[in-house]
């Protein structure tokens, strides 16, 4: 019914705080700092592209599962939005499956999003290194 907007939820919320984060990562370039000083990851790659790759994976998984209600008629263009809506006693079990369908896939992606950004600092890491070596 309206799973998508709990990961919409978390998507804009990460949104807000990569903002921010490029803001702090461009102020501290321009006031002097090296590269490195601005990366508060503890890798090479900065924590605004990080969180790059997790908007981009939540706003993904939105717009395919928006398309997918709408294509079953669950998300229409008029007030109230939702068909779950139109009657009282769909709105309990939507609200359900917001909490648990919609909070199991924000886990799953985010989850996915951390090993990958562990994953992403090991190859860094180990590529830094290699490249330190060959010199």
């Amino acid at each position: 019914m309206a799973c998508f907007l709990a990961p919409a939820a978390e998507a804009i919320i990460v949104t807000i705080i990569k903002k921010n984060e490029q803001k702090k990562e461009e102020a501290a370039l321009k006031n002097g700092a090296s590269a490195s000083a601005t990366i508060t990851s503890g890798s090479g790659i900065p924590w605004s592209s990080k969180l790059g790759w997790l908007t981009r994976m939540l706003w993904g998984g939105v717009f395919l599962l928006a398309i997918e209600h709408i294509w079953h008629g669950e998300v229409v263009p008029w007030p109230p939005f939702l068909t779950a809506m139109n009657n009282p006693a769909d709105i309990q079990p939507m609200l359900m499956e917001i909490l648990t369908v919609g909070g199991s896939m924000v886990l799953f992606v985010t989850a996915v999003w951390f090993v990958m950004t562990l994953v992403a600092d090991r190859i860094y890491k180990k590529s830094s290194a290699l490249a330190s070596a060959a010199k």
